[in-house]
């Protein structure tokens, strides 16, 4: 279920680091003689920020499907018995979570227990769920789990990320320019042009790493709202029970193959590794539904 903030968290660096490069390459100014003119910059910051944010929930639904080789169901044409199952489910929940428009439904190949949701508005959304998950949990579980992204869904929890996540850029590439320009005043002044480029790009992408931790974790505070718009959608039961299969799953599978068991640190995550997951604790999912 990470995998929704982690394509997109991804992706924004990228589009962030791109917008910026280019930025840079056309010299637009903020530095006056030797001092940097921060009104100038907060709002050339802004720009960036705001728009690398933006065109990365724009592409999200694309990346989304691209990366993930998900296989989006038409719900007219032919499908199999598990493909109109999960339509079905799909529908009827975003349906009673009040969706006039009807999310894109997608299965992936893939072994890991997984599900997400993502796109640039409930109008153009999409919920995906992997073929491990359909092989490994029960009906109850898997209704419980697909509750859990169409509450993502009908909550816009995409676009309040995508809000907080053009603040955050909008500081990275402010606090980025004021070291690169510190550091460039350490180099020869033949150098000082090529040291400002290079350190922008290096403390750009430090400072996105640390802001990660900021949407990380308010990533996880929308988690909670989610497990309860699941279990107003599917039924507390079944929303507890989907976590509850998740945990046994995830404790399976450590217990096995480690190499497998990496990708339930999109699920949950414990110690210094929570500080970068984007879904709380599974025990404290299921201890607050319960």
């Amino acid at each position: 279920m990470g995998k929704r903030i982690f394509y997109f968290l991804l992706t924004n660096i990228l589009v962030l680091l791109t917008i910026s490069i280019i930025f840079s390459i056309f010299n637009v100014n903020y530095i006056k003689g030797d001092t940097i003119q921060l009104g100038s910059l907060l709002i050339f910051s802004a720009i960036i920020g705001f728009t690398g944010a933006f065109i990365s929930l724009a592409i999200s639904r694309w990346m989304a499907k691209r990366m993930m080789g998900v296989k989006v169901i038409n719900p007219d044409g032919p499908m199999s018995s598990y493909e109109r199952d999960v339509v079905e489910k799909v529908h009827r929940l975003s349906r009673a979570a009040g969706l006039t428009y009807m999310p894109e439904v997608g299965i992936y190949h893939s072994p890991e227990v997984n599900a997400f949701a993502t796109g640039p508005s409930k109008k153009r959304s999409l919920v995906a769920v992997s073929s491990g998950l359909l092989e490994e949990m029960d009906d109850n579980a898997i209704e419980g789990v697909i509750a859990h992204e169409v509450a993502h869904v009908a909550n816009g929890d995409m676009v309040t990320m995508t809000l907080l996540q053009g603040v955050v850029n909008t500081f990275v590439v402010f606090l980025a320019r004021i070291a690169a320009f510190a550091v460039s005043r350490f180099a020869k002044e033949e150098l000082a042009p090529l040291v400002h480029f290079i350190a922008i790009i290096v403390f750009q992408i430090a400072f996105s790493i640390l802001g990660s931790l900021v949407v990380s974790a308010y990533s996880r505070y929308r988690e909670f709202h989610a497990d309860k718009g699941g279990a107003d959608l599917a039924g507390k039961d079944k929303m507890r029970h989907a976590l509850i299969s998740l945990k046994d799953y995830t404790n399976r599978i450590r217990g096995g193959n480690e190499q497998t068991a990496i990708s339930t640190l999109k699920i949950n995550g414990k110690g210094k590794s929570m500080l970068f997951s984007s879904h709380p604790d599974l025990d404290e999912r299921i201890r607050r539904l319960t």
